[in-house]
């Protein structure tokens, strides 16, 4: 018999497609368990790399405020001298609850996100008081397209009577039409007092105060301004418009 025309054996052929196959043996690689410790390490290489990125993108977002401010109260030209008085520490705007004239009430940190130009004074505002607001308004104006970063606040704190009740003054009608485009709040003087201080020998109605779009008192304008010194106020009022110019835009 021609051995030539015997088939292969049938465990050595397979068929694929139609096609005979030699059969092979099953390559099988065989992998190594990760190590705990190292993958453990390298867990906490990612979460360190991710929280510096977050840093430094919180500092990226910071570094215009940072910047105005390091330039305004650091790098001062020689000669140059601050009409108002610099408030250091600042002091935030307090956590505390207000009245609108209507009796609405409204917590002072909510308004927070505009620079504040500050009178305080009587509901009943007697000349020194309506002064102040009359060169707050005139200053506000004289921002030109400034003022819409700057907002008027009128604090009215009336002391309280004896039997511990609020002493509170109305407010005059002509006096309230003339500023209608200013906040006109209403709190306890014990309650305003544990935030804005008045320079010594001198009422807290006697100044006019500037609060930062953050929310801090930073700066007191000298008691009982003329014309010639809300000039001067104008000077430091502008200054900070402009170093504040990059990350400040108006309304909230």
């Amino acid at each position: 018999m021609d051995k030539r025309s015997l088939p292969e054996p049938a465990s050595s052929m397979r068929t694929h497609g139609g096609s005979a196959v030699a059969d092979e043996p099953l390559g099988l690689t065989v992998h190594s368990l990760p190590n705990p410790v190292a993958a453990m390490d390298s867990d906490g290489k990612r979460t360190a790399t991710g929280r510096w990125k977050m840093i430094l993108v919180l500092l990226i977002c910071a570094a215009p405020v940072i910047a105005s401010y390091f330039t305004y109260y650091v790098v001062r030209p020689e000669g140059r001298r601050n009409f108002g008085e610099l408030i250091d520490p600042q002091r935030p705007l307090p956590d505390i609850s207000a009245r609108t004239l209507e009796g609405k009430p409204v917590n002072l940190r909510a308004l927070k996100g505009q620079w504040l130009l500050v009178s305080v004074g009587s509901g009943a505002c007697n000349e020194a008081c309506a002064h102040n607001l009359y060169l707050q308004r005139q200053l506000h104006t004289s921002l030109g397209k400034d003022k819409d970063r700057v907002e008027r606040v009128w604090l009215i704190a009336d002391e309280k009577s004896p039997d511990k009740t609020a002493d509170e003054k109305p407010v005059d009608a002509a006096l309230r039409a003339a500023i209608t485009d200013a906040v006109i709040l209403r709190l306890g003087a014990a309650q305003l007092s544990s935030w804005l201080t008045a320079a010594d020998g001198q009422r807290l109605a006697d100044h006019l105060y500037l609060v930062d779009p953050m929310g801090n008192w930073m700066m007191r304008f000298p008691a009982k301004l003329d014309l010639a010194a809300a000039a001067k106020a104008k000077k430091d009022i502008e200054r900070l418009m402009r170093a504040s110019a990059s990350w400040d835009k108006a309304g909230r």
